[in-house]
């Protein structure tokens, strides 16, 4: 229900964000609202409360965000706490963010290998991926996760490239498995 609620609002949002010809600034309230809520969890508790009406909710959404942006953000965030889904805002953000991305054709990639990767290296992983992808840039990030014994793994969106030797281990074991003796 909640990735529901962000894609709706958030496609609303961006939508906007496009009619109004306000992309990039949206894009970029977007980034510091996002932070101002996580940073603030007591801000979504005193949205969540029982005992405040809505309107005064409203009020301090005004409040806060009045002159630190856009009347046209102010006003969805409003329009999101009068629907009662404050609680959303962040994944709404998220949600946001994301789509912004993708229109800019900005690809997000993460890269797991079993050991650090120099400069070379990742740039080499990012070449490659621009080479092979719609995506015009990449935001990376990079772990080590020393199980993987070898290679890598890229997960960008929900696409995972799993080309480590703990996966091919983990298959020619299973394929060694399914072979029946005679």
């Amino acid at each position: 229900m909640a990735k529901l609620v962000s894609k709706t609002y958030g496609d609303a949002l961006f939508e906007l964000a496009l009619e109004e010809d306000k992309l990039d600034l949206f894009f970029t309230e977007s980034e510091v609202i996002r932070q101002v809520f996580l940073e603030n969890s007591e801000l979504i508790k005193l949205l969540n409360h029982p005992k405040i009406d809505k309107e005064e909710k409203i009020s301090v959404m005004e409040n806060i965000f009045k002159d630190r942006a856009s009347n046209e953000f102010v006003g969805f965030l409003t329009l999101v706490v009068r629907k009662e889904r404050q609680n959303d805002i962040v994944g709404i953000l998220d949600y946001f963010v994301s789509q912004v991305k993708e229109y800019k054709k900005i690809g997000v990639a993460h890269v797991s290998s079993a050991k650090k990767l120099n400069d070379a290296q990742r740039a080499e992983v990012e070449k490659k991926l621009l080479a092979t992808t719609k995506y015009k840039e990449f935001e990376m990030t990079f772990t080590v996760d020393e199980s993987l014994i070898g290679g890598l793994v890229i997960r960008i969106g929900d696409r995972v490239v799993d080309n480590s030797i703990k996966h091919k281990l983990n298959e020619l074991a299973k394929d060694l498995y399914d072979i029946q003796l005679a």
